[in-house]
């Protein structure tokens, strides 16, 4: 990975850091890895973007590394939010619950222009070179699938799906699918691979 030439400033003898700053450079943060990657983001350009002075971002972030993992932190609360939403739908069937979530997901690719999945494609870039990366975004990953398994479970239970079923195994599988998907889905910049492996995914879970 390419170090990040701007260095932090000395600390201000009165510095004003506030939650609303943070919060921008997060969010202008999440844009700007998405388009550009990691390597290829500067710390200048995200101070640019949100007028942002050097000695308020190293109050937020001790390193350009430490403010991209706080912004896979940030991601997941959107992506445990969205989980809560539909995972927790007792209304609905729990494979319609799981399958809401990934509608859901891709209705925000859309509005991001089929930019895809941070933790994607941040780990397409970094888990080569980096295990602070790979070791944070596949942890990430994990969390998704267990939650996808409670759900998945309950659907066992139900007799949705085959009584022999690993729920676990099939909530890692749907993640790693889903994956592949959002990469074909950002190269295409259309939704049709997201809404394919969807149909096959359900469409398989259910055969009995």
């Amino acid at each position: 990975m390419r170090n990040e030439a701007v260095s932090p400033p000395a600390p201000s003898s009165n510095p004003q850091p506030t939650h609303a700053t943070k919060k921008r450079l997060l969010e202008a943060g999440l844009a700007m890895l998405l388009q550009q990657g990691y390597n290829d983001l500067g710390v200048q350009a995200v101070l640019d973007a949100t007028s942002t002075p050097k000695g308020s971002f190293y109050h937020h972030f001790e390193s350009k590394e430490d403010f991209a993992l706080q912004v896979i932190d940030e991601y997941m609360k959107g992506v445990h939010a969205g989980l809560d939403a539909c995972l927790g739908d007792e209304a609905r069937p729990p494979l319609d619950r799981i399958r809401r979530f990934f509608e859901m997901t891709q209705q925000h690719y859309r509005s991001e222009g089929y930019m895809g999945c941070l933790l994607g494609g941040l780990g397409q870039e970094l888990s080569g070179v980096s295990d602070v990366f790979r070791r944070r975004i596949e942890k990430c990953f994990s969390r998704i699938a267990e939650r996808m398994a409670v759900c998945l479970e309950e659907a066992r239970r139900r007799g949705d799906i085959p009584a022999e079923s690993d729920p676990r195994q099939m909530a890692d599988v749907l993640v790693d699918c889903w994956e592949g998907a959002a990469l074909r889905s950002r190269l295409r910049r259309n939704p049709a691979p997201l809404t394919a492996m969807l149909d096959f995914y359900f469409r398989s879970a259910a055969a009995r």
